[in-house]
């Protein structure tokens, strides 16, 4: 658009990457009134960003392929951009017409996720996760979720492999103490997110509490719209997912489940990671890859969970926590 500041970011691939990532972007659209948008991800990636203010395009690589990087090649080529951020550290980013350029590099161990993202920009302070919704999309989740005025309890209680899966007996539980009479969300509504594999989980969710004082959501929100809903919540509760990611997103007050997956690179940011006795490293003497159909979550109780839910309730203070 005439007389803008045009920025192309280069999204990571992995959605759960560049959620985390998000709070770059979403500085520089709060910081930079003047700048308009072009935004590239992959199928999974660059749908979180449709609802982005200034947006002018979001480019969707559908592979990553030579004959993909040589077409947005042919889409971006021709802009003089004002800032090139390139999430995925690609040589396409160097070739660029652009005032500036600003690359990741390599990835860092032992250090958060939204640290190193906001090392790109050299920031001093790390942006929490942001994702934008818009009033169309926000409107969409509200209708799903009634209006009583009582606060919202969200679990995110499936996981795309079985060794994250934490018991949903243990999330139900978490629930009706919540939610329950002397509860600190006493007469609040749960609503379940995430994917159908969540289904049978969010029945035992169900199944502990009135029928009538809990939403299941899970298969029937697009990602953005599962971050309107979980702007709602008073706390979110889940494992270490893509919709743990969405919650802080949305910056909901998050307590997610740990086990075989490192907290200290990928925690919840501004919430609080629980994890069970045993370390990452300890899981990986028996499963090497973290790939193996085993229930490596039943060491961590849910009164654990369920006292760090409380503490978060309690103080809110914005940092990431390892309980």
């Amino acid at each position: 658009m005439a007389g803008r500041f045009p920025i192309l970011y280069i999204a990571e691939a992995d959605a759960s990457d560049a959620i985390l990532s998000s709070g770059v972007l979403a500085y520089m659209v709060e910081a930079m009134p003047q700048a308009s948008f072009t935004v590239v991800g992959s199928p999974k990636s660059a749908p979180l960003f449709a609802d982005t203010p200034r947006l002018d395009r979001l480019i969707v690589l559908e592979r990553d392929s030579r004959l993909d990087w040589i077409g947005l090649w042919n889409k971006v080529r021709e802009t003089k951009w004002g800032l090139v951020v390139d999430m995925r550290g690609t040589t396409l980013s160097g070739k660029l017409k652009r005032q500036k350029r600003a690359v990741r590099g390599a990835w860092e161990a032992g250090v958060h996720a939204v640290e190193q993202a906001a090392r790109v920009l050299q920031l001093e302070t790390a942006p929490a996760p942001k994702l934008f919704v818009s009033e169309t999309t926000r409107a969409a989740a509200d209708a799903l979720i009634p209006a009583e005025g009582v606060p919202l309890l969200a679990i995110g209680p499936g996981a795309d492999w079985m060794g994250k899966v934490w018991p949903s007996e243990r999330y139900a539980k978490i629930a009706v103490a919540l939610v329950g009479d002397g509860g600190p969300l006493e007469g609040g509504r749960v609503i379940v997110v995430g994917d159908d594999n969540a289904r049978e989980a969010a029945h035992v969710v169900r199944l502990s509490l009135p029928r009538n004082r809990v939403t299941e959501l899970q298969g029937r929100l697009g990602r953005l719209e599962t971050v309107a809903a979980l702007g709602r919540a008073a706390l979110y509760v889940g494992a270490d997912t893509l919709w743990t990611d969405l919650a802080v997103a949305a910056g909901a007050p998050v307590v997610a489940v740990f086990g075989p997956s490192d907290e200290v690179e990928h925690g919840p940011w501004g919430g609080i990671a629980v994890r069970g006795p045993r370390s990452v490293d300890e899981f990986r003497k028996i499963d090497p890859n973290l790939n193996q159909a085993i229930l490596h979550m039943h060491d961590l109780p849910a009164d654990r969970v369920l006292r760090a839910a409380k503490t978060l309730l309690e103080k809110g203070d914005g940092t990431l926590q390892r309980s």
